[in-house]
């Protein structure tokens, strides 16, 4: 009985994955995006981030702040966590849209996934930017 119980609870979280967004302004009326570098992302989140934008029809780019463009309209920064369970991977990314000349928060994006059944690091990125991003 136990072992039907804890494969049902096995079965039931599998899937569970939660996303949250927030909007404060409308960053679909930006063009030039920044995406700000963070120094601990060993899964290169900046320029998934980037591209993904990129395949909305954004301008963007990423780096450390010192090297934004002057055109830059809002900055992106994000904070990511991985977890380990049998295998290595993203579990939860945090997304902030800031406006450059303001400093005010636009938009924020959350994604958490404490699953077995994972989504790749791109596939992530995916489903927390075009919410956020998709011009209607």
């Amino acid at each position: 009985m136990k072992s039907l119980l804890l494969l049902l609870a096995v079965v039931g979280l599998a899937g569970c994955s939660t996303l949250d967004t927030h909007h404060d302004g409308d960053p679909t009326k930006l063009h030039h995006l920044y995406v700000e570098h963070l120094l601990t992302d060993n899964h290169r989140l900046d320029q998934l981030i980037v591209a993904e934008l990129t395949a909305l029809g954004y301008d963007a780019a990423c780096g450390p702040l010192t090297m934004m463009p002057e055109r830059t309209e809002a900055i992106i920064t994000y904070r990511e966590r991985s977890a380990w369970d049998f295998k290595n991977y993203l579990i939860e990314l945090d997304i902030e849209v800031k406006g450059n000349f303001s400093g005010t928060t636009l938009a924020t994006g959350r994604f958490y996934q404490p699953s077995i059944r994972t989504k790749t690091p791109a596939e992530v990125v995916h489903t927390v930017i075009t919410p956020i991003f998709r011009r209607k």
